[in-house]
């Protein structure tokens, strides 16, 4: 008998990345994106965004749904130019492109147009303005395809649990719709049939939908069956204390970040946010002692985990430094039409959203995952339950 542990290191466990450092990541870069409008500083985010997700995603199944989130920014940028087209832009300009049939409006719809000139300069700006937001969308979409969502919501503090289980919902469903139609049409194209047309899309539409219902039944039966929703007992002290620290708390939030954005209140404006956060905290420590759960395998916030939210945070940081420093660069005016020009060192500090790609562990390859250190090692435990077990009363 080989002498060893008793219980052998599951591959790809212990060494992955915490996922709530993807989604620091990606939201440093949807706030560097929301702080520009000039196209190849956008584009530049989606190619960062794009490489990080190709190098380090998985095979799980909302690992695919990055690409959904691509055509979804397409579609966005094509919808607002549309819109620009139809409806007018307030951007006037010089260079007109075509003028379509204007529809006469009656005198309280003054400001509104359908239809008219067309120039080169509303196209552009409704171009770019369309390109950030979707650039917002592909940079969580990227958090969407890096990070576990169930491993995420074992990291959510107990008082936020039943709000977590909710978003972890809406956030997989969208991915399991895309695995399920990638699905569905590969077995078309097997069977003979065109996955093309609307025809092929009614006959789709059908057992994907078929899927998404029993996904559903068999979450909920598995949610009652777990306990989700039991709570513990706390004294009525303590459900009252909870109450006026997290509402007092976010209160104090919602004042100080107003006196910052506020030059006369910014003297008051740090303490009082300060005191909100501890206070909104200590509302949160207090309300997750009535959530009887416990945590199996916590995910641990290691070196790496610093480094990948600190490259998102450092990006969002000198991307607003250079926005008050040089606004034209990052927002250039589209009157008068001119192309675009890249500045240089925002555009470097883009590129530190690259370190993920070098830092972040790979992913492992099942077929080359390492075996049992012992012979008398039991089979790898199951990864971790979408909503985990309830812990037993004392």
């Amino acid at each position: 008998m080989n002498s060893g542990p008793w219980r052998a290191p599951v591959a790809g466990r212990s060494n992955a990345l915490h996922a709530g450092a993807w989604w620091l990541w990606a939201l440093g870069l949807a706030t560097a994106a929301s702080r520009t409008t000039n196209p190849l500083l956008l584009g530049l985010l989606v190619a960062v965004a794009g490489y990080v997700v190709a190098a380090r995603r998985t095979d799980a199944p909302w690992a695919h749904a990055f690409g959904f989130f691509l055509a979804l920014g397409a579609l966005v940028v094509a919808v607002r130019m549309v819109f620009a087209i139809v409806l007018g832009s307030p951007i006037g300009g010089t260079r007109v492109l075509f003028t379509l049939p204007e529809v006469p409006l009656p005198d309280w719809a003054q400001g509104v147009r359908i239809g008219g000139r067309v120039t080169g300069e509303s196209l552009m700006f409704a171009f770019c303005d369309g390109l950030r937001l979707a650039t917002l969308l592909i940079c969580l979409g990227a958090a969407n395809a890096l990070a576990n969502p169930a491993r995420l919501l074992k990291s959510l503090p107990g008082a936020l649990y039943e709000v977590g289980v909710a978003v972890v919902v809406a956030m997989t469903f969208a991915p399991r719709l895309v695995a399920d139609l990638l699905r569905t049409r590969e077995a078309r194209r097997l069977r003979g049939r065109s996955d093309r047309g609307v025809r092929s899309f009614a006959g789709v539409a059908r057992p994907v939908l078929e899927g998404a219902l029993e996904r559903s039944v068999a979450l909920a039966a598995a949610m009652d069956a777990r306990g989700y929703g039991r709570a513990a007992e706390v004294p009525p002290g303590v459900r009252r204390a909870t109450t006026a620290l997290t509402l007092g708390g976010l209160l104090g939030v919602c004042a100080g970040s107003y006196g910052l954005l506020a030059a006369e209140g910014a003297n008051v404006a740090l303490p009082l946010l300060a005191a909100g956060l501890l206070a909104a905290l200590a509302g949160l420590w207090l309300g997750g002692r009535r959530s009887a759960r416990t945590r199996y395998r916590p995910d641990r916030w290691g070196a790496r985990a610093w480094l990948v939210a600190g490259s998102g945070a450092a990006v969002a940081a000198l991307t607003a430094y250079a926005a008050t420093r040089d606004p034209l660069a990052l927002q250039p005016p589209v009157v008068p039409l001119a192309a675009p020009e890249l500045p240089v060192w925002p555009a470097a500090a883009l590129l530190l959203g690259l370190l993920p790609a070098a830092v972040a562990p790979r992913p492992q390859d099942p077929a080359r995952a390492p075996g049992p250190t012992s012979t008398l090692a039991p089979a790898p435990a199951p990864d971790v339950p979408d909503v985990p077990s309830p812990r037993s009363p004392a």
